[in-house]
């Protein structure tokens, strides 16, 4: 039996955050969720969407490796989510000259046609941005548009012309609400933008009394309970840190050293820790090869000292850091890629089981 682990939604001490995106959804507004991977910010949008009964477009920003590609993404999330008559109107009216449509199974997909160059990839983009907000119209309905990852584009957008324009949409059209996923360094960006008309959520880790109530709940359902003899608890808690993302691959793999009468020990969570930490080696091995070596050093410090001052001349002295920009470059690079809190969390790591594999790999 697999673990249903996105609801219910208040069990994972997201009521608060899950309301206010509805009623910014319900009323046409925009958002702006920030977090670090696997804290449940697209599961909450989804869940929302889902309760206002919008129509739900995705595009995830880091496959979006231009321009071109953007497009692509999002006419194959289009596709996916209006039936094809009403796309080959659009077609046939306006926009023939720069897409076409390829049947596929039931439905088909919306492409970019080969050879554009980029003045008629850019008029192309300024149509297909448009898109939803006509087919929304026309079916009297309202669509969600989530940018997963949105900061990626500036990556290619060096001029921020695509920026400024999805700025525009986001701004003027009312039929489409718009949610931008970003880590929480994103939220500085804008912080004094009126132009960038964004309602700010911010997803932050969970409270453990919150955690616990949760993981016995889920664990409950699959007739397994944590037991109260031990400290097998504290450690689950002790290892995700409020990450509901680390809680639930943990929960997966406690389920799979199930004993025959449903307790879960301090053993057992100790194994499970150990084999999950065993299989995500080498990803966190290719991370901090990608990392640039002032930002795996302050990472590691990170790691096994915390510290709520990393820019402190103690903190500084005592790892050996740089002072001055190579550090403030380092600690901004590190927020951007969303793998630590800014200094309302403490600079805590952001991804638990990655600071666990640190420590055990330092210490």
């Amino acid at each position: 039996m697999n673990l249903d682990l996105s609801t219910p939604l208040q069990l994972i001490g997201r009521s608060v955050e899950f309301q206010r995106i509805v009623e910014v959804l319900a009323h046409d507004g925009d958002l702006l969720i920030t977090g670090v991977p696997g804290s449940g910010r697209r599961t909450l949008v989804r869940v929302a969407a889902q309760e206002v009964g919008a129509i739900i477009l995705e595009v995830d920003c880091i496959r979006a490796t231009d321009g071109e590609r953007f497009l692509q993404l999002l006419g194959e999330s289009i596709s996916q989510s209006f039936e094809a008559v009403i796309i080959r109107e659009w077609l046939a009216k306006s926009a023939g000259e720069f897409f076409a449509f390829h049947p596929e199974g039931s439905g088909g997909k919306l492409k970019l046609l080969w050879s554009l160059n980029q003045k008629q990839i850019w008029q192309a983009f300024e149509k297909l941005i448009y898109l939803p907000q006509l087919l929304a119209q026309d079916l009297g309905k309202r669509v969600i548009l989530i940018l997963q990852s949105f900061p990626h584009i500036r990556s290619w957008d060096r001029n921020g012309l695509w920026e400024t324009t999805l700025r525009r949409e986001i701004k003027i059209q009312t039929h489409v609400s718009y949610v931008l996923v970003a880590t929480i360094a994103e939220i500085n960006n804008h912080s004094e933008d009126t132009n960038y008309p964004l309602e700010t959520v911010e997803i932050l880790p969970l409270a453990n009394e919150v955690l616990g109530v949760w993981a016995r709940e889920i664990l409950h359902i699959e007739k397994l309970t944590f037991d109260v003899r031990s400290k097998a608890l504290q450690l689950f808690l002790e290892a995700v840190e409020g990450h509901i993302g680390d809680a639930m691959t943990l929960i997966r793999r406690l389920q799979s050293l199930r004993r025959a009468d449903g307790l879960i020990t301090e053993k057992q969570v100790e194994q499970a820790i150990e084999g999950l930490l065993k299989d995500l080696s080498i990803t966190f091995e290719s991370l901090l090869m990608i990392l640039p070596a002032n930002q795996v050093h302050l990472l590691e410090c990170l790691a096994i000292d915390p510290t709520e001052k990393p820019q402190s001349r103690e903190y500084i002295q005592k790892h050996g850091l740089s002072r001055g920009g190579s550090l403030q470059g380092a600690i901004t690079g590190l927020l951007h890629k969303g793998l630590i809190y800014g200094p309302e969390q403490g600079y805590q790591l952001a991804l638990p089981l990655l600071a666990f594999w640190l420590r055990q790999r330092l210490i």
